[in-house]
């Protein structure tokens, strides 16, 4: 499931009218790096959790018949074949949030078309470029481990209020068991500096703790209470997925990941690198 209902607000005026999810990273979609990577670790069904205004992701991975035959016709095949890529995907669906009530209403809503068999989490705006994919690297660590799984990253501790963090014993080879999980906890109070990425592998039994959870202070009801209440009655895991993360849902982390992906296409990797060669090169007050 792709959680996908936020409002994009860090982006305005840019996401008043598109998703945040459809900013491009080069040609592609951030959403897409993300249904390609679910797709590449065996995933072929997938529900989006989207919000009025939000169709437009959707329609990115139906089929377009109309620009198909443009294509077609005019003999831009290559442009042809990466449409009809997006499209041949997987088999996706979706459920609209309505109010934003948080990660753990967005997982809760999604009951009834998850169905009672164990589910990946996907949130788009972590663009994890690995190799084995980030969400097949968590499901093999399930299928040993047996119980649910979330991806962790160390962080400095001075970003550590913005992430949910968990205390946890090492099992090794980047395997931990958790002991404790903190939702946003201030450097002084963080349990460790395990912070918890975008990917999780989850069992149904979620579902029924997160239709118990309060809401926080913020009027939301966040995931990670729900683990730490899933916690009390069954072992949980992390996991240190090995591959390198942009956090697209920052200003600093879209650029960066812009940047990553465009210098690893072959056609811009030169003159682009040369670009910004000259742009170190010149007077830093230029862009002050």
């Amino acid at each position: 499931m792709f959680p996908a209902a936020g409002l994009g607000t860090r982006f305005l005026p840019a996401t008043k009218t598109m998703p945040k999810e459809m900013l491009p990273l080069v040609d592609k979609p951030i959403i897409q790096y993300a249904v390609e990577e679910a797709v590449a670790a065996g995933i072929d069904q997938i529900v989006m959790v989207t919000a009025r205004g939000k169709t437009a992701m959707i329609d990115h991975f139906d089929i377009d018949v109309e620009l198909e035959t443009f294509l077609e016709e005019r003999g831009k095949l290559d442009q042809l074949a990466a449409v009809r890529h997006v499209s041949s995907l997987a088999r996706i669906g979706a459920v609209r949030q309505g109010p934003p009530l948080g990660l753990g209403h967005a997982v809760c809503i999604t009951r009834d078309l998850v169905g009672d068999q164990p589910f990946a989490v996907v949130l788009a705006d972590d663009v994890i470029d690995a190799d084995p994919p980030a969400i097949r690297q968590l499901i093999d660590v399930f299928d040993r481990v047996q119980g649910p799984v979330v991806a962790v990253e160390r962080v400095p501790l001075d970003q550590i209020s913005r992430y949910g963090v968990v205390r946890a014993e090492p099992l090794g080879d980047g395997v931990h068991r958790i002991t404790d999980l903190v939702e946003k906890p201030s450097r002084d109070q963080a349990p460790s500096d395990l912070a918890i990425m975008g990917r999780y592998v989850l069992t149904p039994d979620i579902f029924a703790v997160l239709a118990g959870v309060r809401e926080d202070r913020t009027g939301e009801i966040q995931l990670t209470s729900g683990l730490r209440e899933l916690l009390r009655q069954r072992p949980l895991y992390a996991y240190e997925v090995r591959g390198t993360r942009h956090d697209t849902g920052t200003m600093l982390g879209f650029l960066k990941a812009s940047m990553y992906f465009a210098m690893q296409r072959g056609e811009l990797r030169e003159p682009l690198g040369a670009y910004l060669r000259t742009l170190l090169g010149e007077d830093p007050a230029r862009y002050r």
